[in-house]
Order: C-alpha cells, then sequence, then structure tokens
C-alpha cells in the first residue's frame, strides 16, 4: 500500500470501534498507545480515519453478521477515499478476528489485516507489512505474556475512571462459551507490572480503577518475591496508591471467589460495595449442563458470606435464557433464584449457539419463540428489581465521583458507589473529585443529587442491597 500522499507519517489518522465488553474497551485503548509513536493520531470517526480497527466480541448474538455488516458500510468508505486519492488500512481486531480470521480473509477483500485479541503488541510491524504492499496479513497467534511484555506504557487516561487488565483468558469451559477459544488459557500479568500501569494512570488522573479480566477474581500474579498474589491482596496494595479513590473489578466467577477476596470487601473502603457475580441460571440441571462447576446451593452460601462481610453490597449478574435442554421447570428455578437474591442490575440474554463450543451441538434446542418468551418474564422481574433499588436511594447520601459535564450548562454527571449515573449542579472544576451529595430524584436510567458542601474525600455508602 502507498502512503497517502496528502498525509505525512506523522501525521496518519486512528479510528477504532469497540464492541462488547469492557476488556475490548481496554484493549482498544492500548491499540492507540502502540500506534500512537508510530506516527498515528485517534480520531473520532471513520470517515476521516487513514487507519480502521474494528475491535470485535464473540459473546453476543449474531457478533460476526454485525462484523460483516460494517464491512459492508467500510467498503463504500474506502471505496470514496480511494477515489480522492486517500488509502485506508481496514483491521478486524479481536475475538471474532480470532475464531474466524480466514473466513473474514476469504469474504472480506477489503481487509488488509486480521489479528487476535493477544497479538496487538505487533500492530507496527503489521501497518508496516501493509505499508509495504503485503494485502493480507492475519496474525491470531497466542503469545498472551509476549502482549504484556511488550506493550509500552500505558497512556494517559482519557477519563477520571479508567480500566486495567490484569487476567486474560479462561480454563472453565462452559459450554456456552467462546472465550477459551479466542482468549485462551488464564494468564496473570505479575503484581509489579500490574502495580506500575496502575500508579501511571493514577498520575496520569484517573481516580477509579476497574481491573478487568475474563476471570478477574481467578487473579494469582507473580509477586516478584517467589509467590503469588491473589485478587483480594492485589486490592489492598491497591488501595495504599496516593489519589486513587476507587477500585471496581469484573468479571466474576463464583468458584473464584475466595476468603481474602470477601475480607478485603470488608476491610477497604475503596474497594465498591458492587460486585458483578454471574450465575447463568437458577436450574442446577441446567448449570450442569453449562460445565459451571457450581449449584445454586453453593451460589447462594456464596452470596450470603459476601453480604455478611459488607452488607452495604449491591449485586449484578448474567443470565442465559433458553440453553438447550432448559424446561419450563429449569426457567422457574432461574426465577425463583432471582427473587431469593435479589439484584441491583443484571444483564440477560437468549442462548445463541457458538460455533466451536459444546452447547452448540446439543440437540435438545429451545424454539426461539419460547427463548424470547422466557427472557421477557426474566427481564421484567430484574427491571422490577432495579427500579425498587434505585427508589430506595431517594433521600440518602452517598459519594460520587464526578466524571464528566452532563447535558446542561452547571452540571456534572458522576457514578454513584453503586455505577449508576448521578446528576449533579456542580462547577467543571470539581471533575476528578469525590462529593458526598444527597439523593433527591430517582429516573429510569440516573439518580439526582443535590450537593450540600464542596468536594472531599469519600465516605462509605449507606445504602444497603436490595
Amino acid at each position: 500500500m502507498t502512503q497517502d500522499s496528502h498525509i505525512k507519517p506523522n501525521e496518519r489518522r486512528l479510528f477504532i470501534k469497540s464492541y462488547g465488553c469492557q476488556m475490548n474497551v481496554y484493549d482498544s485503548g492500548r491499540m492507540a498507545d502502540v500506534l500512537g509513536p508510530h506516527g498515528f493520531e485517534s480520531v473520532g470517526g471513520a470517515e476521516e480515519a487513514d487507519m480502521i480497527i474494528l475491535n470485535t466480541c464473540h459473546i453476543r448474538e449474531k457478533a460476526s453478521e454485525k462484523v460483516y455488516s460494517e464491512l459492508g458500510r467500510l467498503r463504500a468508505l474506502k471505496d470514496q477515499r480511494a477515489r480522492a486519492g486517500k488509502d485506508t488500512i481496514i483491521a478486524v481486531a479481536g475475538c471474532v478476528a480470532q475464531a474466524e480470521g480466514e473466513e473474514i480473509m476469504a469474504r472480506a477483500p477489503i481487509v488488509d489485516m486480521v489479528f487476535g485479541p493477544q497479538t496487538y503488541h505487533r500492530l507496527p510491524e503489521m501497518v508496516a507489512r501493509v505499508d509495504q504492499g503485503e494485502t493480507r496479513v492475519l496474525d491470531t497467534d497466542f503469545p498472551v505474556e509476549d502482549k504484556f511484555d511488550n506493550l509500552s506504557a500505558v497512556g494517559s487516561p482519557k477519563n477520571v475512571a479508567a480500566f486495567l487488565t490484569i487476567q486474560e483468558g479462561c480454563d472453565k469451559f462452559c459450554t456456552f462459551c467462546v472465550v477459551p477459544y479466542t482468549r485462551g488459557a488464564e494468564f496473570s500479568r505479575p503484581l509489579p507490572r500490574v502495580l506500575d500501569e496502575a500508579q501511571r494512570l493514577v498520575a496520569g488522573g484517573a481516580r477509579e480503577l476497574t481491573l478487568l479480566g475474563q476471570n478477574v477474581n481467578a487473579y494469582h500474579g507473580d509477586n516478584g518475591k517467589g509467590g503469588i498474589t491473589g485478587l483480594g491482596d492485589l486490592c489492598r496494595q491497591l488501595s495504599e496508591i496516593e489519589g486513587l479513590e476507587r477500585i471496581r473489578y469484573t468479571t466474576s466467577h463464583p468458584r473464584d471467589m475466595d476468603d481474602s477476596l470477601i475480607e478485603a470487601h470488608r476491610d477497604l473502603p475503596k474497594l465498591m460495595p458492587y460486585l458483578h457475580l454471574p450465575i447463568q441460571s437458577g436450574s442446577n440441571t441446567v448449570l450442569q449442563a453449562m460445565n459451571r462447576q457450581h449449584d445454586t446451593k453453593t451460589y447462594v452460601e456464596l452470596v450470603e458470606r459476601i453480604r455478611a462481610a459488607r452488607p452495604d453490597i449491591a449485586l449484578s449478574s448474567d443470565f442465559i435464557v433458553g440453553f438447550p435442554g432448559e424446561t419450563d421447570q429449569d426457567f422457574e428455578d432461574t426465577l425463583a433464584l432471582v427473587r431469593e437474591v435479589t439484584y441491583a442490575q443484571a444483564y440477560s440474554f437468549k442462548y445463541s449457539p457458538r460455533p466451536g463450543t459444546p452447547g452448540a451441538d446439543m440437540e435438545t434446542q429451545v424454539d426461539e419463540a419460547v427463548k424470547s418468551e422466557r427472557l421477557a418474564r426474566l427481564q421484567s422481574l430484574l427491571n422490577e428489581q432495579q427500579i425498587a433499588f434505585n427508589a430506595a436511594c431517594k433521600g440518602t447520601r452517598m459519594s460520587v465521583l464526578y466524571e464528566k459535564p452532563g447535558r446542561f450548562e452547571g452540571q456534572l454527571i458522576g457514578r454513584s458507589p453503586y455505577l449508576q449515573s448521578v446528576h449533579v449542579e456542580a462547577p467543571e472544576h470539581f471533575i476528578g473529585t469525590l462529593e458526598e451529595v444527597e439523593i433527591v430524584d430517582v429516573k429510569p436510567n440516573s439518580l439526582t443529587g443535590h450537593r450540600s458542601g464542596a468536594a472531599k474525600e469519600p465516605a462509605k455508602a449507606t445504602v444497603h442491597g436490595a
């Protein structure tokens, strides 16, 4: 590919579109960090970009179809830019790229590069190969340790709240999930490197860090002293970083929620009282078919232990309805578990077969109409619980981390300890600070807070889990 004659090598423009999980958002940021020193500046839209990366996710339904649909739109854009004498590199990254790299190359001739989630540290090399005339660059190896070893220092965070990947991959092999095949085996980043990146993020302005991993609470990082550090101890060390006000993590597996992590929720004010703990189904029969390696009894007992340690904690979860073989009674068991546990928020989906997973080959697939009816009933119940949780916040006082300006002049948007969006009238220079506010109104997707003093250090929230 020839370099656009209108653009100097140090003035190329980059647009990355992220799909799916928060880890993809983190990965997209790191791709921009990797390409920045090689002359790429991030821009806000594909139309003005010399390189476009689709950072894909294979978890959601019809993920591949969405990618090909987007590539169809980009083909017209690439042709239009070519007529104007401008070259455009089109790349597909992430989990769909990992799972279907060769098929993407075959079906979408406009794609110049396809690379998996473990190879983006080699992006400058791939771009150089395209610039030198190579038209089909494919890199879907699994060098997890190489990726983290070779990444440059993280750039300055663009927001008050930042993501930090500490763990990748999965060894659980749930029968509905492609992650072990697209992200590889579980790998934890060494503790010193996690702490170093966290300190750089905080020095750059981050006040809240969300620790990311496919099984983030399975973190077992080499501490550099011949030992292993778990997530609970990592949170303890992170909480000592001056300027870091809040710590979160996602996504967790019930099997990896150990005593040390539960005690960290009890002991660390900076560890937010909001936990995403997916169960997927309330039926033991379905859980066994999913290979979840836990049952509803152990899950409920775990929730009780967590709430005993941190009474104000709020829970969220994931649910899949219509998994192969799910009966009416299995679904009723799921509704019963939701009523027993109660959630502040939850994500629920119809089962969608993923090629290459055991679930896709099961013969007892559930009819789509049945899945739709069950999902509607489940989401109605979950929505009732979320509304009740938010309503219970009215009249309470809670700390809000101001993150950005609101839609209206003099308004800021922040987050509560429970990840709720909170709108407050406050001056713009308060962005990046914590302040305790009174919740005076509750709307469908946000809270309204009223401030009565100057910004100050965070206090423990007083709202109890629903």
